[in-house]
């Protein structure tokens, strides 16, 4: 399965892959701080938010983009390990 990461914190992101893995999920990471994630997106099977960590910009391209293309979006205000980990297993 591919999911993408929106938000979250910089100094988190090996252990956002690390327990990603763990899942067997292959995941994609992004800060929120690019300026394009439409066309990063790839196959995404499932799109994470870490809603306190992103810009309304990001967050609403990237419900756009899920939306077009009929994607799951999972939204968690806290972007915390534990957080990902509660939400890649318990969607599975």
């Amino acid at each position: 399965m591919c999911a993408t990461l929106i938000g979250g914190m910089d100094r988190l992101k090996q252990d956002y892959l690390r327990t990603a893995k763990k899942a067997g999920v292959d995941l994609k990471i992004f800060t929120g701080q690019e300026n394009t994630i439409a066309a990063q997106l790839g196959k995404s099977e499932r799109i994470i938010i870490f809603t306190n960590k992103i810009s309304h910009r990001a967050k609403n391209e990237a419900m756009h983009v899920a939306k077009t293309r009929n994607i799951p979006v999972h939204m968690l205000h806290s972007c915390g390990v534990s957080t990902l980990r509660r939400c890649l297993y318990g969607s599975m």
